[in-house]
């Protein structure tokens, strides 16, 4: 079975920005439950339907899969639950991690996130500078979530 193994956090200020180039990506969800998301995303020109299991700690189960983007497309168009997920992911290298930082637009413009997808749950790692508050556990902050109850919508952020 296919594992992810993800820490979430805040960012603070623009210092990441010149570390990497970033990719446009849409997402919409087919389903959203506690127990399992899927998910269909297009990322530059190429399409994914991904499956994930609950979350139990920082990990939880998620298997994903290529699709033509035509389909991919189509399934944002005409199976998705609005509003789609639309932000711009940067890949940060940092040591032998990869930071994925996503800067949300639309319905969730000014909220920016790091994840940093580790080999298990206890694994060290160091935390960069422009790193803010850990939100991991506060559900919030998942994209699928965010379809729901997008960040320019919270009343407190």
């Amino acid at each position: 079975m296919a594992v992810e193994i993800e820490r979430k956090f805040l960012v603070r200020g623009d210092q990441w920005r010149s570390l990497s180039v970033g990719m446009v990506y849409r997402q919409g969800y087919i389903t959203t439950t506690p127990e399992k998301t899927v998910r269909v995303r297009i990322a530059g020109n190429q399409g994914y339907l991904t499956i994930k299991g609950a979350s139990v700690g920082y990990q939880r189960a998620e298997f994903e899969y290529l699709i033509p983007i035509e389909d991919a497309e189509q399934m944002l168009a005409s199976l998705c639950v609005g509003p789609l997920i639309e932000k711009k992911r940067y890949k940060i290298p940092i040591g032998d991690l990869i930071w994925e930082v996503d800067e949300f637009f639309g319905d969730n413009q000014g909220l920016i996130l790091a994840e940093v997808e580790l080999n298990s749950p206890d694994q060290a790692f160091e935390l960069p500078e422009w790193i803010g508050e850990e939100v991991s556990h506060d559900y919030r902050y998942y994209n699928a979530n965010l379809t729901k109850f997008p960040y320019t919508q919270w009343p407190i952020k």
